[in-house]
């Protein structure tokens, strides 16, 4: 089954599939100093930059990737972004990635965008077992994950060279599609 672009309501959010007129919001958001460490793996710097990766995001059709620009159901302001990808349909495996603008961060939208799309992946991709993982060194991340039902599991040694070069030990977190999780959509936003 492969994957189609569709929106699915998180609460105050909306994810919805990324448009061509979402790049200059994207180029903005990227080459902001945090974003940019820890979630630019593109290394978005121009509009043309992203301008691709807004294109590249919007095509599901490998049917290994969902991602979905993160926006304020209310008015449509870009909030962030959030993705299943190294979708594995036959293990029911995938990571979920995201980041939020400057703005939104610390109200708990982040962790609403991760659950609305894990469900997604859980009830649409019959997905058992989705991944979350982040630098040691971005605390914010492991607030999201935690907040968002994942169980911490272990810690990746030197896993992932970030944004500035240098190796960083990773913690991973899991949420399985039977776990426990809070219900973040009750909780109002600060």
């Amino acid at each position: 089954m492969q994957p189609l672009p569709t929106e699915v309501p998180a609460g105050p959010l909306v994810l919805r599939p990324w448009r061509a007129g979402d790049a200059e919001a994207v180029q903005a958001a990227l080459t902001d100093p945090a974003t940019d460490l820890w979630s630019n793996p593109g290394r978005v710097r121009t509009l043309e930059d992203a301008r691709y990766w807004v294109a590249r995001r919007a095509d599901w059709s490998e049917g290994t990737q969902a991602t979905w620009a993160v926006a304020d159901a209310a008015g449509g302001r870009l909030c962030g972004s959030v993705s299943l990808h190294s979708i594995d349909l036959v293990q029911g495996d995938a990571e979920v990635g995201y980041w939020a603008v400057p703005a939104v961060r610390g109200r708990g939208l982040t962790a609403r965008a991760v659950d609305a799309a894990v469900r997604w992946g859980f009830t649409a991709l019959l997905l058992d077992r989705v991944e979350l993982v982040h630098a040691v060194d971005n605390p914010a991340s492991g607030r999201v994950a935690a907040k968002a039902g994942f169980t911490l599991e272990g810690r990746l040694r030197r896993s992932h060279r970030y944004g500035d070069g240098v190796r960083r030990d990773e913690l991973l977190w899991a949420r399985l599609a039977d776990d426990d999780v809070p219900d973040l959509r009750s909780r109002p936003a600060r």
